[in-house]
């Protein structure tokens, strides 16, 4: 990953103002180029996700978001690609990006909250991909899974991007440090029927160049410092903005997991 990175010379106000100013529907992160990085899982989701498209007859993407990575994952698994895909997504403007970009796929979009059961029957799909959900309904994607079939999924692990988050909030409860640990996920898939089959954990170097990939991200990873505004935060804010320009990137550290899951044997 590159360190290097030309100092913005634009005030700290010109800067805040950008990163409130970005939109932040989807997950396409292409803005944050050249102004944020963040080291990759070695497994590539994405393309992993495309090898298990093409060899699927239905599959289903859990909390797609606007698509972006089914897209990716289905053109890249085109012309070997399920019969039937759908996917399911809460939040009303990542509905609507997600369906512009999933349906010239062929794929359906089916507006449902993260917490609500998925609406569709028993058994319907071969494959169950979802990447970076909130959390996992196991009981749910094992009910959705047909008997044999795989739910492929990269979830976000404990502590991820701490550093960040304990600037603007201070410590954090331990409880916190260890909410979404993946031998916690491990039992409860397990308690829902459903068989590990591999599960990997990586901790990634992540580095923000300048305080407006700090503004954008916070507006953009909302559950980072709920209730994050710039007016809320302008003191802490403006105290990042000199820490970086004195010392260089801010450094942190995001933690993910790769799960490989086997539905259960009806």
């Amino acid at each position: 990953m590159d360190r290097t990175h030309p100092r913005d010379p634009r005030s700290f106000e010109d800067l805040v103002a950008e990163g409130a100013a970005v939109p932040t529907e989807g997950w396409d992160f292409s803005w944050f180029e050249g102004r944020a990085s963040e080291e990759r899982p070695s497994w590539g989701y994405a393309r992993s996700a495309a090898d298990r498209l093409a060899r699927a007859t239905a599959a289903l993407d859990i909390q797609t978001g606007g698509g972006e990575v089914l897209d990716f994952a289905l053109a890249t698994a085109a012309p070997a690609r399920p019969v039937l895909v759908a996917a399911t997504e809460g939040w009303p403007p990542n509905v609507a990006q997600a369906t512009a970009l999933l349906h010239p796929r062929g794929a359906v979009v089916v507006s449902a909250a993260e917490d609500a059961p998925l609406p569709f029957a028993d058994g319907a799909f071969d494959l169950v991909l979802s990447r970076h959900p909130v959390r996992p309904h196991w009981e749910e994607i094992a009910r959705v899974l047909r008997p044999g079939g795989t739910y492929f999924a990269q979830h976000v692990g404990p502590a991820s991007v701490f550093e960040l988050v304990e600037f603007f909030l201070g410590p954090q409860p331990e409880r916190s440090r260890h909410a979404r640990h993946p031998d916690r996920e491990r039992a409860d898939a397990e308690r829902a029927g459903l068989q590990v089959v591999d599960l990997r954990a990586e901790r990634l170097r992540m580095e923000f160049h300048d305080i407006a990939a700090v503004v954008h991200f916070l507006r953009k990873v909302v559950w980072m410092v709920p209730g994050f505004t710039v007016e809320a935060y302008e003191p802490r804010l403006r105290a990042l903005h000199e820490r970086i320009e004195a010392e260089g990137p801010f450094v942190a550290h995001s933690t993910r997991h790769l799960f490989d899951v086997r539905g259960p044997d009806r």
